[in-house]
């Protein structure tokens, strides 16, 4: 379909990540929205509800609807930009209408369905599809993703934190015999697009708070990318922050070493691993991630440094958590799975200020 234009619907086009799909999906040459879906706001016009949309959108794809399969079946991917544990029986009904689908839900992010049920506090709705799924992380496993019809795009902390460690756990070379420590901080679009006292401007203001301490839903998630890159099992001590801001996400990992290594050979390692990757870029020495150099894009700032004093190899990485982390990773996966280059729809430069 390299040719063809790549017709889409997005399943919860009112909320950040599915308004993060519209933005990307308009701007790309080669995909098409057929069709806008959203429960709540059913009925109304995107510009309505989003009215940054206006005048965007021809008028019969205009208007959010309410789910229907036989006008969703005509479609070659759908995104589902649903909560964890709504994705599962919607994506049953499009798979078995021969379209490819991405869920930007937990829902199909876990081989082990136990795991899935452990942290999120429900029986997985189809756990006969999980064998099936592919875990959409692109840098990391686009071979299993080319072939692939179902998709579980990644979570937003754990994109950064695998992204960050990946190199050094694919050569072997962490000490996973004790946890990785990943401290991590959010904008409050991670939260969604609800209204609750928590999200109030005047509540999260000028304040900085952590929240899921040692039990947030993305630690398994993490954990499972972890081991899966290193060949054996991995813990993290996982932190999430609530920050004032309105997007990204800086990720701060702190990781011991198998064995002493300079850190010119470490910095060579992430060099070397992420020489063809264009959405991940190694800083400068010294040069440490902002969250605003990568804001409104796909791309990943990482930027590592020993501390020779207490042995401890820390490691920084910043995205945007509703792009990289959401919308641009799966319209990422679309052009994989669609045979497209990677980037195409996805070169946006980064908003700063």
């Amino acid at each position: 379909m390299s040719t063809a234009s790549i017709k889409a619907v997005v399943v919860g086009a009112a909320g950040y990540a599915g308004g993060e799909l519209i933005r990307l999906l308009l701007q790309h040459p080669q995909a098409e929205i057929c069709a806008l879906v959203g429960h709540g706001n059913a009925g109304r016009p995107l510009a309505e509800v989003s009215p940054w949309f206006a005048g965007f959108l021809p008028a019969e794809t205009a208007t959010i609807e309410e789910f229907d399969i036989a006008k969703a079946a005509q479609a070659d991917v759908a995104f589902l930009a649903l909560p964890a544990g709504v994705s599962a029986e919607t994506a049953a009904e499009l798979l078995q209408r021969g379209v490819k689908v991405i869920d930007l839900g937990a829902d199909f992010r876990f081989k082990d369905a136990a795991v899935y049920e452990q942290w999120y506090k429900a029986p997985h709705a189809r756990p006969q599809l999980l064998p099936q799924a592919c875990y959409g992380l692109p840098e990391l496993w686009r071979e299993e993703i080319r072939g692939c019809s179902l998709i579980g795009n990644p979570g937003c902390y754990p994109t950064s934190v695998q992204l960050a460690l990946a190199p050094l756990l694919a050569a072997g070379l962490a000490d996973l015999s004790q946890p990785v420590i990943a401290d991590c901080k959010s904008g409050i679009t991670g939260a969604g697009r609800k209204a609750e006292k928590h999200l109030l401007f005047c509540e999260a203001n000028d304040s900085i708070n952590p929240y899921g301490v040692a039990g947030h839903r993305h630690t398994p998630e993490i954990e499972q990318g972890l081991s899966r890159l290193a060949g054996e099992a991995a813990s993290v001590l996982f932190t999430p922050h609530l920050t004032p801001m309105s997007r990204g996400i800086l990720s701060t990992i702190y990781v011991r070493l198998r064995q002493p290594l300079p850190e010119d050979k470490l910095r060579a390692l992430w060099q070397e691993f992420y020489a063809d990757e264009y959405f991940v870029r190694l800083l400068p020495p010294e040069v440490w991630p902002h969250t605003k150099w990568v804001a409104g894009s796909n791309f990943c700032d990482i930027n590592l440094k020993l501390d020779e004093r207490t042995g401890l190899l820390v490691v920084c990485a910043a995205i945007d958590n509703i792009v990289k982390g959401a919308a641009g990773q799966a319209v990422q996966n679309m052009n994989i799975i669609f045979g497209l280059p990677e980037q195409t729809g996805l070169q946006q430069v980064p908003m700063m200020p």
